[in-house]
């Protein structure tokens, strides 16, 4: 066994790695860039060497620098983790000429199914299931739409070394064609350095599917079931479940057995991951194979009892499995979420800054956060915005779905956006709970995009009960501060008036023995608690069940957030509802003639000037953040009459890039 492994990554996958190997006894190494100073991983690990400056380029990717840290440190292994050197047969090679041991599998799987275009190939020739598409290096844009043509759209053009949804667009007519290829070759050249780019048949309304796969350096391999991961925007996995609801057995052991033979023709060793896209007649193309931990792994760990991290280094240093095929069970079933730093709001664009409040939920045998954050980190506009994984486990899916729901009430994230709001909205839907789901279930969900969670009739009494209780507990706080009131005064019984969302619904307060109760809508609510003014989270047993509300104070007012969805609430006298009536509103500044950035971010371009008459829908300007290009399009027809940023310039969100008459 190893004595000393170096994690060359960063965030949660580096967190991750390192608690598997201390304990196994095995010390650690951090490297970090500028930014990653006093990062969560470098916190953790027992070692620490800086590697350089914070773009990935010149740190993270840098084969040397990560070498050299090894020799410094008598690192002997080297685990990858996922994303930047994870998939790179040439640091794989390097670290074989150097004596050190690379935990993943051997320089031919790497090379062979790293690269899209050669996995296809061998896929075909060892009998898996492959989607019609067009395998060799597509050269330029019109050649792109030329070959779109030929295959039909919709079309697929995905970068060969890509990964994480970068490189990727899927195009529905010539024009998209020709510029979806401009977009995926700069988009795979900056995040992986290789611009090649492909193109497969878009298989609609599909699901995608992957096959957990394990081997040892003695030929044996084994698969440890599915994991479902259809909920996506930008290609990239949002909410992952395993096993999967749709699958049968027999499809399950077909795509099992498959995920082998192709990890066999190329000697596989490690964890790796087979994906598939899954049609509604279950059947089931090979998409790619990922040679690495996958973001994802947490929730088959959790359905088989495997630690995958261990077995990836217990297979690096030579050792054959312990676990044999018949050994898999599925055994109950777990939900992820993926936490990011985004605003859901604006089309899930990146956020950044500094977490100034963190409270994740409570971790138990249900719940399971990995993360590589805590209170006071600086979220960069140089890395993935992935905050944290939070995943649930139950004896089934509802329960699963159930358990987190309520921990995502729980989680208190300030000083950066997230989406956990869209993720709780998600959860919730009666279409995703029925396991109806598709890669497409977003943009079906939110043809407009998410305008903030839905309030159902029960959720809407909970908010006014929350609010109720924690409006009274506010007043009898303030009654017994002295030179205040009367000391022994409080508030027992008192009937209020609860503004929401434009309505005013009355609701009575009531002290009990065992709590209170909140009478609201013809309804009775008993309320449990142990919760004190000033807390973030109201944690109650209502009526029974277990609720966590976040409250946020205003100056006039409650802001809570409850099952995906935040709402603003007052709770009045009736001669404060009356006086309230009669306060004018503040209009806000109307910004529609300026486009402005949507998120923190680098102008690649601007395709505009002054004076030029522009159409709806035309490019604008382009803006890449967190290695993704978004293009800026017009809303509607008008003239240019300022242009206020050039490409090259790194804008804040909201900052005006151009002004219309």
């Amino acid at each position: 066994m190893f004595d000393k492994i170096l994690i060359a990554n960063r965030g949660e996958i580096a967190c991750r790695v390192i608690k598997t190997a201390h304990k196994l006894g095995i010390g650690t190494v951090a490297v970090y860039s500028d930014v990653d100073a006093d990062a969560l991983h470098v916190r953790m690990a027992s070692e620490k060497v800086h590697i350089g400056n914070a773009p990935a380029t010149e740190s993270y990717l840098v084969i040397d620098k990560i070498i050299d840290a090894a020799k410094k440190t008598g690192a002997d292994a080297i685990h990858p983790g996922y994303g930047f050197l994870s998939e790179n047969s040439e640091f794989c090679e390097r670290l074989e000429k150097e004596g050190i041991t690379f935990i993943g599998p051997g320089t031919e799987a790497i090379g062979v199914m790293g690269d899209k275009i050669s996995s296809k190939k061998l896929a075909e020739k060892s009998g898996v299931n492959t989607i019609p598409g067009y395998m060799g290096v597509i050269k330029d844009a019109d050649e792109a739409v030329k070959i779109s043509k030929e295959i039909g759209y919709p079309v697929m053009l995905k970068a060969s070394a890509g990964g994480g949804g970068k490189g990727m667009r899927v195009v529905y007519n010539d024009e998209e064609a020709y510029e979806g290829f401009n977009s995926a070759v700069n988009e795979a050249k900056s995040s992986f350095g290789d611009d090649r780019v492909f193109a497969e048949k878009f298989i609609e309304e599909p699901r995608h599917i992957e096959i957990q796969v394990l081997g040892d350096k003695h030929g044996n391999v084994i698969y440890l079931m599915e994991r479902e991961c259809s909920i996506q925007r930008r290609h990239q996995k949002v909410i992952e479940e395993a096993p999967s609801s749709f699958l049968t057995e027999e499809t399950r052991s077909k795509m099992g057995a498959q995920s082998i033979a192709l990890s066999k023709a190329v000697n596989y060793s490690s964890a790796g991951t087979v994906e598939f896209i899954v049609d509604k007649n279950q059947n089931f193309y090979f998409l790619e194979m990922n040679t690495r931990l996958q973001v994802e792994h947490p929730v088959t760990e959790l359905i088989t009892g495997v630690d995958l991290v261990e077995q990836m280094i217990r297979s690096a240093a030579g050792e054959p499995l312990n676990i044999k095929q018949e050994d898999v069970q599925i055994k109950g079933w777990a939900v992820e979420g993926r936490v990011y730093a985004e605003d859901p709001l604006r089309r899930f664009l990146p956020a950044i800054g500094r977490v100034m409040d963190y409270i994740p939920p409570e971790e138990d045998n249900y719940i399971r956060i990995d993360s590589g954050i805590y209170e006071g980190s600086e979220i960069s506009i140089y890395y993935d915005p992935m905050i944290s994984k939070i995943i649930s486990y139950a004896d089934d899916r509802a329960e699963a779905i159930s358990k987190l729901r309520l921990a995502l009430d729980e989680y208190y994230i300030r000083g950066v956006g997230h989406n956990i709001s869209f993720l709780s909205d998600v959860l919730k839907s009666e279409r995703f709970k029925s396991g109806d789901i598709s890669t497409k279930y977003i943009e079906e969900e939110y043809p407009d995009g998410f305008n903030g969670g839905s309030v159902s009739l029960e959720a809407w009494n909970i908010l006014i009960c929350v609010a109720t209780t924690v409006h009274s507990c506010e007043i009898g706080r303030q009654s017994t501060i002295s030179g205040r009131m009367n000391e022994e005064a409080s508030v027992f019984n008192e009937t209020w008036q609860i503004q929401l969302d434009g309505e005013t619904q009355s609701a009575n307060f009531l002290m009990t023995q065992e709590g209170c109760n909140v009478i609201t809508g013809g309804l009775v609510y008993n309320v449990e608690t142990l919760w004190a003014p000033g807390n973030p989270v109201f944690k109650a047993t209502i009526n029974g069940d277990p609720v966590n509300v976040e409250v946020e104070y205003l100056k006039d007012g409650y802001l809570l957030t409850y099952d995906g969805a935040s709402e603003i609430v007052h709770v009045r006298s009736e001669r404060e509802v009356e006086l309230a009536s009669l306060m004018p509103e503040k209009i806000a500044p109307d910004m529609s003639k300026y486009l402005q950035c949507p998120m923190p971010g680098l102008v690649v371009s601007i395709d505009v000037v002054e004076g030029d008459q522009v159409q709806t829908g035309q490019t604008l300007c382009v803006v890449e953040a967190m290695k993704m290009e978004n293009v800026l399009r017009a809303e509607r027809d008008g003239v240019v009459s300022k242009v206020s940023a050039v490409a090259g310039d790194s804008l804040a969100v909201d900052e005006i890039i151009m002004e219309f008459e």
